[in-house]
Order: structure tokens, then sequence, then C-alpha cells
């Protein structure tokens, strides 16, 4: 049983409330066909976890439970006037998306990259030289892949001969590489497995994927479950969801699996895509396998940033089929309570995460930092910020990276200096990337430049991710001739540039006023590479077009936004409609659209779309009709 305090309130009485608009939508419910029998759980998907408000009517076994608390905590309302966590703007109410731009708190966002990633699993940061968008995602490594992780120290890699001789020759494909391979060296489990780690850490997924394949169609291995599911996650990478559900039909049924399943389940949540994670989830249960803790994290990091009331619903479920919350629940719930501005429900569920027995780490206590700068409760903050410090920052160095961007948001160069000094010495990677970030936060651009050719003189063939810190900081401040040096730099160094980078470079060139450059670059960087740019990039043009009501651009970067694979959200309509509305044009079907994209308007869209409805009637055309 999941024991925590009593809230006072009786649960009826909670509301989603956003109190500037005096909106309330009730808590929560779950469908009654839900909660029978063998169809428990998100049955029905979108159906059954209702766009429209919920209500709650008297779900007594919860009242002693953690969701009781959850919603009692003053649930998500925000307060008057008060600016969330910096991912919606004003009117908005549907929850707070990372694709919605931020103005006041970008820079904390930016700062303090809190792991939020599908997966659990974290890899230090000095491997990570690829360009994904998204944090690593080391789903479900085969077992000899897991054990390979777990044995090697967070600050060496795990070397391996066959992932040399795959990067060695990279005009060659992988099973060429192999059939030489085996000429002379035998493929056991730990030399693949290290290999496989090695390409997953760098984002090499199409030569991790290749070595996945010949190894199963030349049977030189026998693959289990999470062979697998290693699978099914390279594909949904490198292919898509529809390859990577596809291929679960060909698996053998023995092994076709909860965890197979999940890493799907995953892989979905990390495209945002609601309807296909839901019916991932609910197939899942139709199967009968087990849904671990692991799955309903799924569906709360999903919601949490495409729809907070959902969670809820998730969190119903949790507490009906007594699934315990894992650290990684509470730091999902910690961070959409804090994104709503509710800091006391963010302190309530780390209340009860304390009595659960689970003492809040490094990343627990961030997310909290975090909120509380945001909130401008820096006493608050520094309290925070000194207890990841401890007794001695020399003995808890680990602690440097976090520390170095949120002393930067409370605006305290002082500390700052000090966090640095510790590392200046011998700094590792990811404390340079840290405190060129804040350095920049503080518009202190010497000193920026400074840890930045430290840091390059440490590791002369850094990778684009480096590079992009630096250039985000020219970007911010519109130093369009550095920033194009810097690139160009990269170019000479041989740096392997991709979506971080481009991302940076679209941000450079619209803060300098040359849109349509960033947009010829943008459409240059997808065409000539596999990768997609990041969904920020075609968000930061669409904007700029816009404002400016060109109605024709800005609906070209949301049609070149759904040809790279992303889901339609509230914000890409907001952008849209808003160019409609500074173009003074009606916008024909727009609300038909929005329904066929699966799209529930939030106030704030409502009422945009209210703007741009040529058929509204008024006082004057009611007295003409």
């Amino acid at each position: 049983m999941w024991a925590v305090r009593r809230a006072s309130s009786s649960i009826e009485k909670q509301l989603f409330m956003t109190r500037g608009s005096q909106i309330c939508y009730a808590a929560s419910e779950i469908s009654s066909q839900c909660l029978k029998g063998h169809n428990d759980g998100l049955k029905g998907g979108s159906n059954v976890i209702s766009h429209r408000p919920l209500t709650f009517r008297g779900f007594q076994i919860a009242s002693h439970g953690f969701l009781r608390l959850f919603m009692e905590s003053r649930s998500f309302s925000s307060q008057a006037g008060a600016k969330s966590s910096g991912e919606e703007d004003s009117n908005s109410d549907d929850g707070f998306s990372e694709l919605e731009s931020s103005s006041a708190t970008e820079a904390i966002q930016e700062a303090n990259k809190v792991d939020e990633s599908v997966s659990e699993h974290e890899l230090p940061e000095e491997d990570l030289d690829g360009e994904d968008v998204e944090a690593p995602q080391e789903l479900e490594l085969s077992d000899t892949e897991t054990e390979v992780s777990k044995r090697k120290s967070p600050r060496k890699r795990v070397s391996s001969a066959l992932f040399n001789a795959i990067v060695a020759a990279p005009a060659l494909s992988v099973s060429k590489i192999m059939d030489k391979w085996v000429e002379g060296n035998d493929v056991t489990r730990a030399e693949v497995a290290a290999a496989m780690l090695n390409l997953r850490k760098r984002r090499l997924y199409g030569r991790a994927l290749q070595l996945s394949e010949w190894l199963e169609s030349k049977k030189q291995l026998t693959f289990t479950d999470r062979d697998y599911a290693s699978r099914v996650d390279l594909i949904a990478k490198v292919r898509g969801l529809k390859k990577a559900e596809d291929y679960i039909g060909m698996i053998p049924k023995s092994f076709r699996g909860e965890v197979v399943y999940r890493t799907l389940l995953a892989n979905c949540v990390a495209e945002s895509d609601v309807k296909k994670s839901e019916q991932i989830f609910n197939k899942m249960k139709d199967l009968e396998l087990p849904l671990t803790c692991f799955a309903y994290n799924q569906l709360l990091f999903l919601y949490k940033k495409t729809d907070k009331r959902k969670i809820a619903d998730v969190l119903l479920l949790m507490e009906k089929e007594n699934v315990k919350p894992s650290l990684f629940t509470y730091k999902t719930l910690i961070d959409a309570k804090g994104q709503c501005n509710d800091i006391s429900g963010m302190e309530q569920i780390v209340g009860t995460m304390k009595a659960e027995g689970i003492e809040p780490d490094i990343s627990v206590k961030s997310i909290l930092a975090k909120h509380y700068v945001s909130g401008g409760l820096n006493e608050k903050a520094e309290n925070v910020l000194k207890e990841m410090e401890g007794g001695d920052i020399n003995e808890n160095r680990w602690a440097c990276r976090s520390l170095l961007p949120l002393y930067a948001a409370l605006g305290k160069a002082d500390e700052v200096g000090r966090i640095w000094q510790v590392c200046e010495s011998n700094p590792r990677l990811d404390e340079c990337v840290a405190a060129v970030e804040a350095w920049g936060k503080l518009h202190n651009i010497k000193e920026a430049e400074a840890v930045f050719d430290k840091m390059a003189a440490k590791r002369p063939t850094l990778s684009s991710k480096h590079y992009s810190v630096l250039l985000r900081i020219y970007a911010n401040h519109k130093m369009l001739s550095k920033g194009k040096d810097l690139v160009k730099r990269m170019a000479d160094s041989g740096c392997r540039i991709g979506p971080l980078t481009w991302d940076a470079l679209v941000k450079l060139y619209v803060e300098a006023g040359e849109v349509e450059k960033a947009d010829s670059i943008l459409h240059k960087a997808a065409e000539q590479n596999q990768l997609r740019p990041m969904i920020n990039s075609y968000l930061v043009i669409m904007e700029q077009y816009a404002k400016r009501g060109d109605i024709h651009n800005t609906e070209k970067m949301l049609h070149k936004m759904r040809q790279a694979g992303y889901v339609s959200r509230i914000s890409q309509y907001q952008c849209l409609i808003r160019a409609y509305i500074n173009a003074k044009a009606p916008c024909y079907g727009i609300a038909e659209r929005i329904k066929a994209d699966n799209v529930f308007p939030n106030k704030g869209l409502a009422t945009m779309l209210s703007q741009v409805d040529a058929f509204k009637k008024t006082p004057v055309s009611d007295l003409l009709d």
C-alpha cells in the first residue's frame, strides 16, 4: 500500500483550476468501462481518457492513497498572473509542452537539462558524440549489453575491437565489415554487446541496426527477448514506429512479451504520439502482459508533455493495480507540479517520496531548484543548492555540473565562479559544457569563450553538441559574425553537423532578422541528411512568419513538420491561427482540421478560433440578416 498523509479537503471538491481564467475542470474520473474485469486500464485509448473536462465521483479506495495526495495538493492550479515554468503562453491551459516557445525561463530550462528521456538509464556525457534531439534511450539492451553497461566505470568507455572496426570503415556496410571480421575473429556475445553499446552511445543507430540484422540472419547469436526488444528500439529510431510494430509481428511468439511491447511503447512516447502510445498500452493489457511501473511511467511522462489532466487517470490505474511508484514516477510528478507553479503540491510529493523511503537524488533536487527559481523563490532555491553541495563541494564534485547553470539562473556570478574553480584544474567535458552555458546565461561571453577554449584544448575532437552550446550563446546575443566563424571552425575540424547545430544556426539567423536564410538552412539540412531537424527549429521559424501575418509560409512550416513525422500539437495550431489573426484573414475549416488531428482545443486556442471564425455572428451581422 502507498501509505501517505491524508489531505484535509474532500476529494469531491478538488478541481483542475486556472485561477486567471476562472475555468475549472473536475479533477478526474476513470471511465466505468476501465474498472470492469479484463478490460481494466486505458481501454479505448483517447476515448477513455477523455479530452473533455473530467469529473471525479467518489473513488473510495483512493481516500488514503497516493492519488489523493496528488489530486488534493491544489492539483494543477496556477497562481493568478504567474508564469509557469516557461513552456506555455499565458492563455494556454492544456499542459506545458516542450514544444511551446519559452521566454522568461528559457535560460533555466536550457541550463538545467534534467534527464527527461523516456528511458530511466543515463550514459556519461563525455561519450555522447551524436546529434539526436533527445537524451539516450537505452530502453531494452540485451542481457549482455546490460551487464557490460553496469560493470563499466561511469568515467571510462567500454573498449571494443569490433566497434573500432565498424567505425573505421564508414563507407562499407556493416554486413561486409562483419563478413571480413569473422574470418579471423570469434563473434562473442560480450564483444557484440560492447560494440552495440558504443554504437548506441554515439547515436549510430543505423549501424547498430545493421549489426543486429547481420547477427540474426547469420545465426551468430541465439536471440533472447531482450535482443528482439533492442532490435525493435533500433528500428523505431531508424525507420519509424510503423516498421517497428511490423517487425514485432515477425518475432517468434514465445519472445513477443512485455519487454518487447514496452520498448515500442517507450518509442511511441518519445515521439509524443498519444494515440499510438495508448493503443500499445491497451494491446499489452489485452495480451495479458504484466504492466510494470516502467509502462505506467511512459504514460506519465507522455501526459506531462501533452495533457496533464490525464496524469490522474494513470495514477488511478497504478493504485488500482497496486503498482508502486518508482523514483522516476516521483520525478515526473514533481516536475509536472513545478511546471504548473504548484510549489506546495510539488513539496508534498517530495514529502510523500521521503515517507516511502525514497530519498531525492541530484536530479530531483535540480528539478526543485529549477522550479523555485522559476517561481521567484530564490531563498528556497539557494537552500536546495547548498544541500546539493553537501558539506564539501570538493568531495561532491559530481554535483558541479548541475550547480553551475542553477547558480547562473539565480544570477549569482560569484557562485558560478566558485563552483567552476573546483573544476577548472581538471574539468570534465560535461562540467565545461555546464560552465559555458552558465557564463552565457550571465551574459559573460568572454568567460564562456575561455571555458570553451579550455574544453577544446582538452579534447581537440569535440562533437557538434559541444560547439552548439557556444553557438546558442552567440545566437541569444545576436552575434552573427562570431556564430558564422564558429560554424566554419566546426567544419574545418571535421565535426559532424546535425540537428543541434541546425537548431542553433536557425536561431542565430532568426535573432539576426534573417528568417528566410534560417528557413533555407533548415530546408537544406532536412533534404541532405537522414536525421530529422528538431521540432523547435521549425517552430522558431514558424513563429516569425506568424508574427508577420505570412499565412503561406506559416502553413508551409506546419506541413514540413508533418513531413518530418512530428505529431500535431496545440502550440502549432496556436502559431498558425496567430498568422491568420495578424493577416486579418478568416481561417476556413480550421476547427475541422484540429479535430482531424485529434487535438483538443484549450481555452487559449478556443479563444483564437473564435477570432478567425468566418461565420461568427456579431450584433451588426444580426441586424443585417
